[in-house]
């Protein structure tokens, strides 16, 4: 799949680091670093500006290593770009550690997944069709 993208940061194009990553590294676009205190969140730019075939949404989502080193992660992960979006690519970081973070530019901030979906329609029923689970949620099945 080829996807159309404008680059109007200095950074090199994201891309797959290996032949089985689902994910592309996206980086910060900023004049200057940027500080992020516990608990503050910010949008960070990427330069980056794409044109996605209907059918299809980018996922923006954490980088793991940000998270676990540094307790820096996405907040709404991941956060879906539709296909008629046209702007510029920003990411929602957080920062749920108890020391300031600093954004440099340049520095990998998330991941951007491909990923395709349907299109649902809804039938309005009287009642769903039973299961062993049912209504059982939020931990109704266990914990190992």
């Amino acid at each position: 799949m080829t996807i159309k993208i404008i680059n109007k940061s200095n950074h090199n194009l994201p891309h797959y680091e290996t032949i089985a990553s689902a994910g592309m590294d996206l980086r910060a676009n900023i004049s200057e670093s940027r500080v992020l205190k516990p608990l503050e969140r910010s949008i960070v730019g990427t330069g980056l500006f794409i044109e996605l075939p209907i059918g299809f949404e980018a996922q923006v989502r954490p980088r793991s290593g940000l998270a676990a080193k540094n307790g820096i992660t996405v907040l709404n992960a991941p956060g879906t770009i539709d296909a008629d979006y046209r702007g510029e690519i920003g990411v929602i970081l957080v920062n749920l550690s108890n020391e300031d973070f600093t954004i440099q530019n340049g520095e990998r901030i998330a991941q951007l997944v491909i990923a395709k979906h349907e299109r649902a329609e809804w039938e309005l029923v009287e009642a769903l069709s039973d299961t062993d689970r049912g209504a059982g949620g939020f931990g109704s099945t266990g914990v190992s």
